[in-house]
């Protein structure tokens, strides 16, 4: 019988909300090591559930986290390097003749 009220709308949010309750006390005990929230993520698919907006966002957020993120993206290759520990900046101009003229 217990199943069949979860498997309701309004049976998920309580199921949902005993998860984060649970989840929160874990964490905040010192038994839980994750850095996530199981909750969390529950709540978010029932937010797109009802919201193409949110599952649109979800679909985002997946191929990000699946896309291969370079240090050289956004600055042109090879031409300049920040060291940050060493507090260094080095910008390199591109030759004279190079195109790169916006007239």
């Amino acid at each position: 019988m217990q199943f069949i009220i979860f498997m309701t709308l309004p049976g998920l949010v309580i199921l949902l909300t005993v998860i984060a309750f649970a989840d929160y006390l874990m964490r905040a005990t010192g038994r839980g090591k994750r850095t996530g929230r199981v909750s969390a993520t529950g709540f978010e698919q029932l937010h797109a559930a009802f919201s193409p907006g949110k599952a649109t966002e979800l679909k985002e957020r997946q191929s990000s986290l699946l896309m291969k993120d370079d240090d050289e993206d956004g600055a042109p290759p090879n031409r300049s390097v920040v060291d940050l520990d060493g507090g260094v900046a080095v910008v390199r101009l591109p030759p004279a003749g190079a195109g790169g003229s916006t007239r």
